[in-house]
């Protein structure tokens, strides 16, 4: 119905290519335009002025010799100054970006090991959009933004890094654990050192506290009953602590046999070697 009232209509973010004749005349802007077909004029084609986006996805090699899939997002629009060259000079404006952006991956990753590629991807999408924005400007394209959204290594190159990984985290638990075990070990210990040491404290002024009670014992005795010396009291006390040790023995319900020698010579030659055990003990912590 346009074409027969020699009217046309321009959408909104959309510009139309004017040709009388089949010679490019004007760029039509939105809204509502005159064409006369009578006289040869003609709208030749559209051209959207929206932001575009391309999705590439480049297989390439790294300087350490992984296969990776690059994959770029490419923003770009048409200027509206070079409408006519963004239309006439691009056949494919899609392959054409594609072409760039493969050319300049595939000259930046292989120089650049795996580790090295995901930590400079805003290096490697800058060098790609001002390749890309030195060529299509000439075409009538602005190249917006380029972003490196993912680099993709080969499945068993991800499980090997995620293995390494994986070992790395592994061996620094192993670390931290046989660490903590170092530290329980020692306090433990010293722990055991320091009850040992308070144990032997309470055993040493256990056997002082005998000693002095025995030679308390003994004093007491001596003046009490004269005639007697240190030595007599000394065997009488051991002897009764002797017959007092077997009746606790004896009386114990589930004490174990304990077979000793028992007799006159046997019970003195018992009270010699306490008596020099406690000798000697009162000796040794003086």
């Amino acid at each position: 119905m346009g074409n027969l009232f020699c009217c046309v209509q321009v959408d909104q973010s959309t510009v139309a290519m004017k040709e009388r004749f089949g010679k490019f005349q004007d760029v039509l802007e939105p809204g509502c335009h005159c064409m006369p077909w009578f006289l040869g004029s003609q709208v030749a084609g559209h051209l959207s002025l929206r932001l575009q986006q391309l999705d590439v996805r480049c297989e390439t090699k790294t300087k350490d010799n992984v296969f990776v899939n690059v994959v770029a997002s490419i923003q770009y629009r048409a200027i509206v100054e070079k409408a006519n060259d963004a239309f006439y000079r691009l056949s494919n404006t899609r392959t054409q970006i594609q072409a760039y952006v493969f050319d300049v991956i595939r000259a930046s990753v292989p120089k650049l090991n795996l580790d090295d590629a995901f930590e400079q991807k805003n290096e490697i999408a800058k060098a790609v959009e001002e390749e890309l924005e030195k060529a299509m400007s000439a075409y009538g394209y602005e190249i917006v933004q380029t972003l490196i959204v993912d680099i993709e290594p080969d499945e068993h190159v991800k499980r090997a890094m995620n293995e390494i990984n994986a070992a790395a985290r592994l061996r620094v638990a192993a670390n931290e654990k046989a660490e903590a075990e170092k530290i329980l070990q020692i306090k433990r210990a010293e722990g055991e050192a320091e009850a040992k040491y308070l144990s032997g404290m309470g055993i040493a002024r256990q056997r002082q506290a005998i000693v002095d009670g025995l030679r308390d014992s003994v004093l007491g005795f001596s003046v009490n009953v004269p005639g007697t010396t240190a030595k007599d009291v000394m065997d009488m006390v051991l002897v009764t602590q002797y017959f007092d040790t077997m009746k606790e023995i004896g009386a114990a319900s589930k004490s174990s046999a304990v077979f000793i020698p028992h007799g006159p010579g046997a019970v003195r030659d018992v009270a010699t070697q306490i008596r020099d055990g406690l000798l000697q003990a009162s000796a040794e912590h003086l």
